[in-house]
């Protein structure tokens, strides 16, 4: 290409992702990585074997553009269970090569040029880019700090005759807060009166703790009527990397869907779904997820309750936010390089969650390690 060629970029003012940064960080120094929201242990061998299974069985070409039939119907299965909600497996669900694409096509299937989404920060960082490829405005609400709750006034008062959708996400990530069930009732007066769209991103939905339901909108018909909800097998099964996700939606929202995700990926990998359709059958999976998680947020808080940090309420997700002010009064971006680089521990600046790069002073660490990785990681951070 000639040096001279001109581009006009979409997404100006967009680099890498933090992600990349502080893991590509963390792997110079050689540090711990509690920045990147992965599991360092494997999958259970029996779901690796189920893979290896369909493979030898042939299950190696393209899957329907839709997801096998079979897994289609496990998570039918599991959303009525759960839910008590019925959706049809023929034209309701919709597997995707992660919820990254998921959240991407329900985004550019309902969004065109003008339209305002609104964008509860900090926000997962593949919201605003999708919102502004597609030639939609986003209209920012800020979580109040320091326990990241929804400013459901200040959301009425964004509402216009433009407002196409509301993203919304629980278990939240960056923050690990949930939605309540007065966070619905809010959302329900809100959007009874306008033609409002909801892309609800719940891939974090078996991950909440302390006794607490995960309030999925496939609960309430009225709002199930109007959403694209999203989750992940990735995190649920400690696979983040086989990036499968998926889809579920009313038959109209999901045609309109299917329409982006076909032009996409078309299909996501076969023998993958075939293994997750088998290993559903076993609940015990989804059902204990929330324990498990929930003995490594005690454990790190524990290890970190002589440090200097402070912890901030994490009630789903596997991370967890903590306070640096009577460490650093850096700004976020700089105290978590310094913590990579001279501490050897890696850790999310969530400014970087903000369109105005809010800093509160605290950091994001993901607890999804071994018990050894932790305890490591927390005798470094209780030395500053």
């Amino acid at each position: 290409m000639k040096q001279t060629m001109k581009i006009l970029s979409k997404l100006p003012d967009t680099g890498i992702t933090i992600f990349t940064l502080m893991t590509r960080l963390a792997q110079e120094h050689q540090a711990i990585n509690l920045s990147q929201g992965f599991p360092d242990f494997d999958a259970d061998p029996k779901l690796i074997e189920l893979v290896n299974n369909h493979m030898r069985l042939g299950h190696n070409q393209y899957a329907p553009m839709q997801g096998i039939p079979i897994l289609r119907q496990r998570i039918a299965e599991k959303i009525q269970y759960l839910y008590q909600a019925v959706c049809d497996p023929e034209t309701d669900i919709t597997v995707t090569s992660g919820a990254t694409e998921a959240l991407f096509c329900a985004i550019s299937a309902v969004v065109n040029h003008n339209d305002e989404v609104i964008i509860f920060e900090p926000a997962f960082d593949s919201y605003l880019p999708a919102v502004r490829l597609n030639g939609g405005i986003p209209v920012f609400v800020k979580l109040r700090y320091p326990d990241y709750a929804i400013d459901w006034d200040e959301v009425k008062s964004k509402i216009s005759p433009k407002t196409k959708a509301i993203i919304l996400n629980s278990p939240h990530n960056p923050t690990g807060t949930i939605i309540t069930g007065q966070d619905i009732k809010q959302l329900q007066q809100i959007v009874q009166n306008h033609d409002i769209l909801i892309i609800s991103d719940e891939v974090y939905e078996h991950i909440i703790f302390d006794g607490i339901s995960h309030e999925s909108l496939l609960r309430y018909p009225d709002l199930a009527d109007r959403s694209f909800v999203i989750s992940s097998f990735g995190k649920t099964y400690h696979t983040t990397g086989w990036k499968i996700g998926y889809c579920v939606a009313p038959r109209l929202l999901s045609a309109e869907f299917q329409k982006i995700h076909q032009y996409v990926t078309f299909a996501s990998n076969t023998p993958i779904q075939y293994a997750y359709a088998e290993i559903m059958e076993d609940r015990g999976h989804y059902l204990h997820l929330s324990l498990f998680y929930q003995q490594k947020r005690d454990l790190f808080l524990s290890l970190l309750q002589d440090s200097r940090f402070t912890p901030l309420p994490c009630h789903g997700t596997y991370f967890q936010m903590m306070g640096y002010s009577g460490i650093s009064k850096e700004p976020d971006t700089i105290f978590s390089r310094r913590l990579t680089a001279e501490y050897g521990v890696a850790a999310i600046p969530p400014s970087v969650f903000y369109h105005t790069n809010d800093d509160n002073k605290v950091l994001r660490f993901c607890f999804a390690k071994t018990d050894d990785t932790l305890k490591k990681a927390a005798q470094i951070l209780c030395r500053i």
